[in-house]
């Protein structure tokens, strides 16, 4: 049985003029929901013996908010590829895991985040899986159980999704801007 929670990076800042896309940092509603979320997966006891991470400044800036929230937790293995990765690349990495980790977090970006939740949670009348669905914002944490042995056995449709968690269900505050 394996583990994999995935992490979308928390709300960047728009307004930062930045030369690349790769650069732009967390706005505040993001460091403050990536903190929440980080004190929410310790208070839940969820662990895990793996990051795997993009290395563009939002995704490094959302991993410290959420240590701060959290505590400890393994030193990321950045990997270039999970940046903007689609489905199916993200795929490719979780194949590659190491065998011995059983509890993994992939800590990215959207929409390949919620494509590969789509693609590995068959799609059937579930309220978690419906709420992937309807939208996967910034900061959210979505964990699927895998009963496989083996990283490299995983499937479409072989994951249960078992916790989708926005920042908005820790604190109606950290939810869509009122426009």
């Amino acid at each position: 049985m394996k583990t994999l929670t995935l992490l979308r990076h928390a709300k960047s800042g728009w307004d930062d003029a930045v030369a690349r896309d790769f650069d732009r940092p967390l706005n505040a509603k993001g460091k403050r929901a990536a903190a929440l979320v980080g004190r929410h997966m310790r208070g839940a006891n969820l662990e895990f013996d793996h990051v795997v991470a993009s290395p563009a400044l939002r995704v490094t800036e959302t991993l410290d908010e959420v240590a701060r929230g959290y505590g400890l937790m393994p030193a990321p293995s950045w990997d270039r590829r999970v940046y903007l990765a689609s489905a199916t690349t993200l795929l490719d990495i979780v194949h590659e895991l190491p065998a011995d980790a059983a509890r993994v977090l992939l800590v990215g970006h959207n929409p390949g985040l919620e494509d590969l939740v789509l693609t590995l949670v068959p799609d059937a009348p579930e309220p978690l899986r419906d709420s992937v669905e309807e939208k996967y914002p910034t900061a959210t944490l979505a964990e699927m159980t895998l009963d496989v042995d083996d990283w490299a056995r995983v499937a479409a449709r072989g994951a249960r999704l078992t916790r989708f968690v926005r920042p908005r269900d820790l604190d109606p505050t950290l939810g869509p801007d009122a426009h």
